[in-house]
């Protein structure tokens, strides 16, 4: 099967990937008032876990800088990402990506928001240059979300997904075995997770 290709989703030219989508169907005049609550939910990183519950990854906003942000997320933001099990501990134990892109598109019949990631360095270390996170810089996560007519849409959708080797041994272990985890379907189970939850309003 080959990936979706969308406005603002990085092309996939190697390695593993994954497509995950959620659809919700509303009546017609309930879809904007549902589409501004779902943005609200997207642009509340520190937000995440609640919605996905605490055996998910935990996501905090950090600025170019690497101070925490209580914000909407902006282009050259870090989102420090605590996946439950052991991390780089060059990094914490904690996996980061730099935000690189957000996207908006709109038209008469629909709209949808993006926001691209790939793996970064840690802004808090700034002797180091090392991307602290199981996947190569090369990788991307795009969130999207989006409306038509019909229903509402959240997704993630993984490109590029390859382990990274640079790193200390212990390092390059974990990272092998969480990548290969990922390109194998574990990670589409978990960002599924995170797509159900943006949409359930209930």
């Amino acid at each position: 099967m080959s990936p979706k290709i969308f406005k603002g989703v990085p092309a996939q030219k190697f390695g593993g990937f994954h497509d995950t989508e959620s659809r919700k169907v509303f009546d017609q005049d309930l879809i904007p008032e549902k589409f501004n609550l779902l943005k609200e939910r997207f642009f509340s990183v520190n937000n995440w876990e609640n919605y996905t519950g605490k055996a998910f990854a935990a996501f905090k906003l950090y600025d170019f800088d690497g101070n925490p942000a209580d914000r909407e997320p902006q282009k050259g933001d870090f989102i420090r990402i605590d996946i439950p099990g052991p991390g780089e501990p060059e990094a914490k134990g904690y996996d980061w990506v730099k935000i690189t892109d957000i996207c908006f598109y709109q038209d008469s019949f629909s709209e949808s928001i993006s926001i691209t990631c790939r793996p970064s360095i840690n802004p808090q270390n700034k002797k180091s240059r090392h991307i602290a996170h199981f996947y190569s810089s090369a990788a991307s996560s795009t969130f999207m979300i989006s409306r038509n007519i019909a229903y509402l849409k959240a997704a993630v959708y993984g490109r590029n997904e390859r382990p990274n080797w640079n790193a200390k041994l212990p390092d390059v272990i974990r990272n092998l075995a969480t990548a290969l985890g990922g390109m194998l379907g574990i990670a589409k189970i978990q960002w599924k997770q995170l797509t159900d939850s943006f949409l359930d309003f209930d």
